[in-house]
């Protein structure tokens, strides 16, 4: 979508951001009293959705958000779409018909949400979320798809009462600060996203999560759709195999990298199934789902000219189960020497990240993520990684710890990870 505006419209939407981000004390402080607050004084925008797919989960929500995207789009519906973070610019978190929303709609709607609130308390996500309801409201689509920010039960985007389906991807540990220390606790926030009589596609889980998942569907009503119980996907010579009670189909691999996109791949399929679409959707959202910043091979750039022999990955994934998907990712690639370029907030789980890549990587660097005050120092990941006895240095930036890797070892496969803070620089400074 072309707007002329943009580059001054940009300019208005930081300082906007920066505004709303001092409404509150807190930039996470989960609670659904003040989004519902300043929905109602816009006139209830979360009641005049099309058909909302709600998606939780602690990996892969935003690949099989992707996917369904695709497979929707094939199908030729019009569809909005609402992810959190952004890599590069804010208005990547709101898909308005096909389309992301224009800085200028993002402006208008950012001050309407500002001027109806009058400076009461509200968290930055929460004050976007209501903007990003608003928007949707006044845009026709067929179809919503609306990705949980953090956690589920008590997340912004749960002011949506009746949505047409949910889907839940698999749990894991992440977020503990304001999920919960337990796998248990965690899936109950991610559960709270049932609604009485609204079905639920449910990604293979751990049997800790599944039981908290079908313990709260039986409570609400939720009709659940259980991968290994109601669908299957596996691959098979090449395809991937999908199953459920009514069909069996065959159909390409992932666009997407990793062993782990086949689960993903198996909830889009499985939700696209049930909204009724076919074959043509499905194949469709398997072979054009498009997910920056996540196992992304670069094309070009400043960073793949400092290794021209070799090849250059990103990747957002920052727990330790993304590290394990990472790992297995990588496992799975034709064999080459492996050099990780690491930068994580102070906030994660670094050592689980750490710890789940072991045994991949032929050289280390870790960085401080450029530009972000909550990352942890280089010298701290570096020391972590070096207890878990990774060959670790110190870099100063991305494009100087690739540098490094080629000069050691010209046809490495280099993987730049951590954080999506982190890809999002990445993929700003590559161009």
């Amino acid at each position: 979508m072309t707007d002329s505006m943009a580059p001054d419209s940009e300019a208005e939407t930081g300082t906007i951001l920066a505004r709303l981000g001092t409404l509150y004390p807190r930039s996470i402080d989960l609670a659904l009293n003040r989004p519902k607050r300043l929905l109602a004084a816009l006139g209830h925008p979360e009641e005049r959705l099309p058909p909302v797919v709600h998606i939780a989960g602690t990996n892969g929500k935003g690949s099989t958000l992707a996917m369904i995207q695709a497979g929707l789009a094939a199908a030729g519906q019009s569809v909005h779409a609402y992810i959190s973070p952004h890599l590069m610019q804010f208005n990547e978190r709101i898909t308005l018909a096909g389309q992301h929303i224009t800085e200028t709609s993002l402006v208008e709607v950012l001050l309407e949400c500002e001027r109806v609130n009058r400076g009461q308390a509200i968290s930055l996500f929460e004050i976007a979320t209501s903007a990003a309801m608003l928007a949707f409201s006044r845009t026709p689509a067929d179809y919503l798809l609306l990705e949980v920010g953090l956690g589920g039960r008590l997340d912004a985007t749960n002011v949506v009462s009746h949505p047409h389906l949910t889907v839940i991807t698999p749990v894991a540990m992440d977020h503990e600060r304001y999920l919960g220390p337990t796998l248990p606790r965690i899936a109950a926030e991610k559960a709270g996203i049932l609604k009485p009589g609204v079905p639920c596609v449910v990604s293979r889980q751990s049997p800790a999560a599944l039981d908290v998942i079908e313990r709260t569907a039986r409570r609400t009503g939720s009709p659940l759709l259980i991968q290994d119980r109601d669908w299957w996907i596996s691959p098979v010579d090449g395809s991937l195999l999908y199953c459920d009670q009514e069909t069996e189909l065959t159909l390409p691999m992932p666009r997407l990298v990793g062993p782990h996109q086949i689960v993903n791949a198996g909830a889009a399929i499985a939700s696209l199934r049930h909204m009724g679409f076919a074959e043509k959707a499905l194949c469709a959202a398997v072979t054009q789902a498009h997910w920056p910043g996540r196992m992304q091979k670069l094309q070009h750039g400043p960073l793949v000219d400092a290794a021209p022999e070799g090849e250059v990955w990103l990747d957002g994934g920052h727990n330790p189960a993304a590290g394990q998907a990472l790992a297995s990712t990588l496992r799975s690639m034709p064999g080459r020497a492996t050099g990780i370029v690491c930068g994580m907030l102070k906030s994660k789980d670094v050592r689980g990240f750490l710890k789940a890549i072991d045994g991949i990587a032929d050289a280390f660097y870790g960085i401080t993520i450029p530009n972000e005050a909550a990352s942890l120092p280089a010298s701290h990941v570096t020391r972590l990684a070096s207890e878990l006895g990774l060959l670790s240095s110190v870099s100063d930036s991305p494009i100087q710890a690739v540098r490094s890797i080629h000069a050691a070892c010209p046809e490495s496969r280099i993987l730049i990870c951590g954080s999506l803070y982190l890809a999002g620089q990445v993929l700003r400074f590559n161009g």
